[in-house]
């Protein structure tokens, strides 16, 4: 044990430099990609950092919550280019596909709901409603609060149905909490993109782990309530649980440990490399025995089930719930302790830059 947190913090140590190499990577990708946008469009991007706008997300399509900032499907080509490479530098390849998958799905799910009202599963007045609701591949927005071309202190926000992207900088320092990615449908059964899965590992690696367990494990890990109707540090909500609930890590095999790593690799995988491995060296130094993982509902795919991973660093909330008994709708978080929207490293900044 005491050689395992002293490999760890060692890591910690020879990774400071390169999370420096990340938040100035991002900044100058984000730079590049003001310097694309005309006049009237650096106007409407740009919000106050102290604008609320910055700190309230949601997940709710265009129709039922507007967003601060510029609109993505109004970007020219030059612009959409450069913002690629903005989420490049924030995201591993697997998280930047993901991100595009979930946008992707929203197109698809119009097709999905057109082909069920022409078969008559959908009426006239619900049709309507739907189509009010604008979810849409264009229909994210991207606002920046503060100006990273000129202060130190700045975020990025990139958010629209089921995708809620938060970026805070501090000098060095840069935070990506709370992270949400959703797919409506979490599995595509029509059209040409059917078997499409934008968080397939989340969903496989939740059923590996509790399927692993012995049936004494896996009562101690299901909690005996009704699965949550949306994850439960949502918008509306307290950001962050208290209450350690289900199973320890340390009541765990080491073949069970490592299937729980793999789940956990699998949210922090979608970051970009330097911010992946920040993250896997303090879950290291701390260890697996101290995390905890619970479930509620099904054992089986396509029934609602849930699952929460937390530790006393971070917290993941998986979520899959539908219509009828056909659970097809994924929500899921990642969450930085004390992190969200930068506190932690904002408090750390102006504490080391007084006047």
């Amino acid at each position: 044990m005491i050689k395992k947190i002293f490999f760890s913090l060692i890591l910690l140590f020879l990774t400071w430099q390169t999370w420096a190499q990340s938040a100035e990577k991002v900044k100058s990708a984000t730079i590049s990609f003001i310097q694309t946008l005309e006049k009237p469009k650096q106007d409407s991007v740009f919000i106050d950092f102290a604008d609320s706008a910055r700190t309230q997300w949601t997940n709710l399509p265009l129709g039922l919550q507007a967003r601060s900032g510029l609109r993505y499907g109004d970007l020219s080509e030059k612009s959409k280019i450069a913002f690629h490479k903005v989420l490049s530098s924030l995201f591993s390849s697997q998280g930047y596909l993901k991100t595009f998958a979930i946008m992707q799905v929203d197109d698809i799910l119009h097709e999905l709901f057109e082909i069920q009202f022409q078969q008559g599963k959908v009426n006239e007045r619900s049709m309507q409603f739907i189509r009010k609701l604008n979810w849409d591949y264009g229909n994210y927005y991207v606002a920046i609060a503060g100006n990273p071309q000129t202060e130190d202190i700045w975020g990025l926000k990139f958010e629209g149905h089921h995708l809620s992207i938060n970026i805070t900088a501090a000098g060095d320092l840069i935070t990506m909490t709370p992270l949400f990615m959703g797919s409506d449908p979490a599995i595509v059964e029509d059209t040409q993109y059917a078997g499409l899965r934008p968080l397939s590992k989340e969903e496989d690696y939740g059923f590996w782990l509790i399927n692993a367990l012995d049936d004494t494990q896996k009562v101690k890990a299901t909690l005996s309530e009704k699965v949550p109707g949306d994850i439960i540090t949502s918008p509306d909500r307290p950001q962050w649980l208290e209450e350690f609930r289900g199973i320890k890590g340390s009541e765990l095999n080491e073949g069970q440990q490592k299937i729980l790593h793999y789940l956990i690799e699998e949210y922090i995988g979608n970051l970009d490399q330097q911010k992946a491995e920040e993250y896997l060296a303090k879950l290291h130094a701390r260890g697996m025995d101290s995390v905890y993982f619970a479930w509620i509902g099904s054992y089986e795919p396509m029934k609602a089930h849930y699952y929460i991973v937390h530790s006393p660093d971070f917290l993941i909330e998986y979520d899959n719930v539908g219509f009828l008994d056909n659970a097809n709708h994924i929500h899921s978080i990642w969450r930085e302790k004390g992190n969200d929207f930068g506190e932690d490293i904002l408090k750390k900044h102006r504490m080391d830059h007084k006047h």
